[in-house]
């Protein structure tokens, strides 16, 4: 498999505009069927809408499709048709991680790139620190835990590596030089955090400025319903480095989906006890704005929750999950719902 052109630490491919992460691009949308019980028939779907991840020639999907639930509530199998449908509505950003299900869910990604061929139209993100194996973010641990997510995806490069967590045991120094020699190597393009702080991306910065390789994008917890630690100093922050965002449970443990509306809804199961703590009477009048926004654009709930997260400054792809095919559309539509101003407006007032 032959490696993409490396780009050194944030030198953009000749050709690609100079967009920011906000910048859509491509054909306009064309129209599908719409999965969704209760939609309208038909809504503009963006195929072949991309945005640029800050300093890098990563164009991608405005939804990137994690992965978390692969051999866990999703089968290989089920998992596999996910990606197939995702694909199909013009998806191309994949996020998985090292202790996702001890390692299978890369593995369940690397098997469907190899059955589809679908490795070079696809943008691979990978998070290592938290596999028992290679843990934390000392050198050797970053070097064997690039290794083992080569194995499993099967390809030689990842696009995207995060660090999974901050490691305050190790110099974010040594971390950020390991890097840098898979960096040189191709085995890995550019380089993310996820959960980091404001302090430790200001720190990692400064190390970048010295020739070190720098943080492109930031992955961090970011919903209707988890609005202040990102926006109280992360934003600042990343905004000020002109790092992109990439929000995580942005549809709060199916929460923002309408899946649990009542204490009766919650099931016993992991995700529905994490989703247990917004079924209050703010998360209910939260869920309530959503829906009525979504039934005014006869979209799903988890569409109008991705678009508001799509609508705010340095979000390039929010992360959301998918455990059967039938709810991918719901989520990939979002990049082409423009909400009003009194849409931000209420909502922003709800969630604030």
């Amino acid at each position: 498999m032959p490696r993409p052109p490396m780009h050194g630490h944030g030198t953009r491919t000749a050709g690609v505009p100079p967009t920011g992460p906000g910048t859509l691009q491509g054909p306009p949308a064309i129209s599908l069927p719409i999965l969704v019980p209760g939609s309208v028939q038909s809504l503009p779907t963006p195929r072949t809408l991309r945005r640029t991840i800050t300093d890098t020639d990563l164009t991608v999907h405005p939804l990137a499709l994690g992965t978390s639930v692969f051999g866990w509530t999703a089968d290989g199998e089920t998992s596999a048709r996910v990606l197939d449908r995702h694909r199909d509505l013009g998806g191309n950003f994949l996020d998985t991680a090292d202790s996702y299900t001890s390692g299978r869910s890369e593995v369940i990604v690397g098997n469907w790139l190899r059955s589809r061929g679908a490795r070079d139209g696809t943008v691979i993100a990978t998070k290592i620190g938290k596999n028992r194996d290679n843990p934390g973010l000392s050198p050797r641990s970053i070097i064997g835990a690039v290794q083992a997510s080569l194995d499993r995806l099967g390809t030689d490069y990842i696009d995207l590596l995060h660090f999974h967590f901050d490691d305050p045991t190790v110099p974010l120094e040594e971390s950020l030089g390991a890097v840098d020699v898979l960096i040189r190597s191709g085995q890995v393009r550019y380089l993310a955090a996820s959960n980091f702080s404001a302090e430790r991306l200001m720190e990692a910065r400064v190390l970048a400025a010295n020739g070190l390789p720098r943080f492109v994008a930031l992955q961090t917890q970011y919903s209707l319903l988890h609005r202040t630690p990102f926006e109280s100093s992360l934003a600042l922050v990343t905004r000020a480095q002109g790092m992109s965002v990439l929000p995580y449970f942005a549809l709060a443990h199916g929460f923002l989906a309408g899946r649990y509306r009542s204490k009766a809804d919650l099931q016993k199961t992991t995700r529905a006890a994490r989703a247990a703590k917004y079924v209050t009477r703010t998360g209910l009048r939260m869920l309530a704005a959503v829906d009525r926004i979504a039934e005014e654009h006869a979209v799903a709930p988890a569409t109008i929750a991705i678009a508001w997260l799509l609508a705010r400054d340095q979000v390039v792809a929010p992360v959301a999950s998918a455990s059967h095919p039938d709810q991918v559309e719901a989520l990939v539509v979002a990049a082409g719902i423009r909400l009003t101003r009194g849409d931000m407006v209420d909502l922003d007032r709800v969630s604030a």
